[in-house]
């Protein structure tokens, strides 16, 4: 793996330390600052906010920036974001703290696979943009669990610190390892625009919406199932959770290489499985040994589908992937928000602490099917492309747009 990918993912393993440690500290959070638990969690809202409002708006003010200089730029604030939620004296100061932290999460993520997708031959772009989101995977085995200890034992500050001090190594490896990549002649926030406009784009990012819905309405009450109807303690969460991390690090380490070679069917096959998944854990979650086999796959699966999805959005914004590729995360956030919400309905609703599994299957299920219209249109385009020709081949800009679709970049 080239030094450049291994910067990226540390700047992935930053952001997802950061972004899950909280809900590990929330009780700890709650005593320091003087508010009860459940108005402490209103801070995971506020770090999905700033993810859901920076990924376009810092996007579009850098889209004139050189990727590196942008990437150096974003991960700075990032590290200004964790120091200030360290420092907070207050819940109105954290609060906003955590909104910052978030702001630059999306941007980096969007940016960071635009830069990794061209550090390799096109064919081997999937498998690159995988390797950064290794890092991602990879914090919710090592990152997670240590930040959330780390909090327990000396302070919830020291955990923010730790998150800082990573963001500065992503920093300095960013600076050292990652090339110049200049942007072309037609950078600029209005051409991003335009290539967002793309109704391909649009489908994308209503799919991880809804789609990644499924995943995270399983997600978000994956600890109160496993100890209320599988019988786990609370003690041995941590380690379900970081089992969990292990199948969505196998699951993005599949992906890649699947994706170089078929974008669309590796997505259609991973909507397919986190239903089939879901549906599964539904009857298997009484259990511990099936539980805990399918909450591994359901993580493989959930990570399986980020990677098609973002190279599906790259390739459809054709020259401008950089708002469309960082968008993808705030679709992540929302489908975060609205999964939470749509299980927890399920539950408020008295159908039982497993029910947010056939809500997240249904969600899987719908993503699936807007992804098949994706998929159709887009074949139904290239058909009137070919016509449109007069030939039995496509122009030269559609071959390029199929064979981009075809092999992730």
């Amino acid at each position: 793996m080239p030094l450049a990918l291994l910067a990226l993912a540390v700047v992935a393993f930053g952001i997802g330390t950061t972004e899950f440690a909280t809900m590990g500290l929330l009780p700890q959070i709650a005593d320091g600052i003087g508010v009860s638990v459940p108005h402490a969690g209103n801070l995971v809202s506020a770090y999905a906010l700033g993810v859901v409002v920076g990924a376009p708006v810092l996007t579009g003010i850098g889209a004139r920036v050189p990727h590196k200089r942008l990437l150096l730029l974003l991960s700075g604030l990032f590290v200004v974001g964790n120091i200030a939620s360290a420092l907070a004296p207050n819940f109105g100061l954290l609060f906003a703290a955590r909104f910052l932290a978030g702001l630059p999460h999306g941007a980096l993520f969007g940016v960071g696979a635009v830069v990794a997708s061209r550090l390799v031959a096109p064919e081997r772009a999937a498998r690159a943009v995988s390797r950064m989101f290794l890092g991602l995977t990879v914090a919710n085995i090592v990152g997670v669990p240590a930040g959330t200890a780390l909090g327990q034992q000396l302070g919830w500050r020291f955990a923010y610190c730790a998150v800082a001090v990573i963001g500065l190594i992503a920093l300095a490896s960013l600076a050292f390892f990652v090339p110049d990549q200049p942007r072309g002649r037609e950078s600029g926030i209005r051409h991003e625009l335009r290539a967002m406009g793309n109704r391909q784009v649009a489908i994308g990012l209503a799919t991880a919406v809804v789609g990644f819905g499924g995943f995270f309405a399983v997600y978000s009450y994956l600890v109160p199932m496993l100890t209320n109807l599988t019988g786990i303690s609370d003690a041995s969460t941590t380690l379900v959770l970081a089992l969990y991390g292990v199948g969505m690090t196998l699951g993005t380490l599949i992906a890649g290489p699947l994706t170089d070679r078929a974008l669309r069917p590796t997505l259609y096959a991973g909507l397919a499985l986190l239903a089939a998944a879901l549906v599964t854990f539904y009857f298997t979650v009484h259990s511990t040994v099936p539980a805990l086999v399918t909450v591994t796959f359901i993580g493989a699966m959930g990570s399986f589908i980020t990677t098609p999805v973002q190279m599906l959005l790259m390739a459809k914004a054709k020259n401008a992937p950089t708002m469309a590729a960082a968008s993808n995360h705030s679709a992540f956030n929302l489908a975060n928000a609205g999964g939470a919400w749509l299980g927890g309905l399920a539950i408020s609703a008295g159908w039982g602490w497993a029910s947010p599994n056939l809500v997240g299957a249904a969600l899987a299920v719908a993503g699936l099917g807007l992804a098949f219209t994706g998929g159709f249109m887009d074949q139904g385009s290239r058909r009137s492309e070919v016509s449109a020709s007069g030939r039995g081949t496509m122009p030269a800009r559609a071959s390029v747009s199929a064979v981009g679709e075809e092999h992730g970049g």
